[in-house]
């Protein structure tokens, strides 16, 4: 159910969660708690899953072990030839995203279509991140950065239904973009004379690596955000849904109330014609016997 979940356009996400808590919350509360859980994903979380549904994320996922192997043998021909490839790969692949979201009737801004060309290049660079993406599962965009591992935290709407989506690979993941340039600096010293030290720049030096790590960290409080406001959306959603159970009570209460008034109301009418009809019927014998009498 999650995957299905999971293609509805985000706009309609939480309205059609909701009604899928509801039909099974009477015969199944686990499943209903299961189902509140689900996070919305954004659209370019959205987007993959389509077209991970749709089985078009194979070759992507494909290309990627030729590309890490191209990097490790160092092979520029290969290098070459793949980067060409995997850009296509990753072109087409978007624009077909692109249009299963139009034909869902939701199309995607171009900033939500770089995220998903983002996601498709992390699944490449990383196997888990591979595994990830083709899961279906996806809640988030993923982003490769440099040699490290793929953050797949809280990128999955059921890590336990894809074992192989895990950041604790012993391969590293390899970026053709990043190593490029690390191989192509190293071959370059090779063969090139030592250049002069350069001359002390006055200028602060910004460190690459401190960047990222404030990157991931803003990220990573931005996704915690996220789930918190997801949790307190969820909330108010169980705290409705109870409070129109309580009113449907209510409103039942009401009505047996009202039918048992209108009951009574009848009983007390039939009463009250009986007994002017006993009257009517005790005057006529009255009026009989002094008749009678005289």
């Amino acid at each position: 159910m999650a995957r299905e979940l999971l293609l509805v356009a985000p706009a309609d996400f939480v309205r059609e969660r909701t009604a899928r808590q509801r039909s099974v919350r009477k015969d199944d509360r686990a499943l209903a708690t299961r189902i509140g859980g689900l996070r919305k994903p954004p659209p370019a979380a959205w987007v993959v899953d389509l077209l991970a549904h749709e089985g078009a994320l194979d070759e992507a996922a494909a290309l990627g072990p030729s590309i890490r192997q191209a990097q490790s043998d160092a092979d520029p021909a290969a290098i070459r030839q793949l980067r060409q490839r995997r850009s296509e790969v990753v072109a087409a692949l978007a624009q077909a995203g692109a249009d299963l979201a139009s034909d869902a009737g939701h199309p995607v801004t171009p900033a939500v279509l770089e995220q998903v060309r983002a996601t498709i290049e992390a699944a490449m660079a990383d196997e888990h991140a591979g595994a990830a993406v083709r899961s279906g599962l996806l809640v988030r965009p993923l982003e490769s950065a440099g040699f490290e591992a793929v953050d797949l935290d809280g990128a999955l709407a059921d890590p336990g239904a894809v074992p192989d989506a895990w950041s604790g690979s012993d391969a590293e993941p390899i970026p053709i973009t990043s190593a490029r340039r690390s191989r192509k600096g190293s071959r370059a010293s090779r063969t090139a004379p030592p250049e002069p030290a350069p001359a002390p720049d006055p200028e602060p030096q910004v460190d690459p690596a401190a960047e990222r790590r404030a990157a991931r960290e803003a990220e990573a409080a931005a996704r915690t955000e996220s789930r918190d406001a997801d949790a307190a959306l969820d909330a108010a959603e169980q705290e409705l849904e109870a409070a129109e159970d309580r009113r449907a009570d209510l409103e039942r209460q009401l009505a047996a109330a009202t039918a048992d008034v209108e009951r009574a109301e009848r009983a007390r009418d039939e009463a009250e014609t009986a007994s002017d009809r006993a009257r009517d019927l005790l005057r006529a014998a009255q009026r009989h016997r002094r008749d009678v009498g005289r």
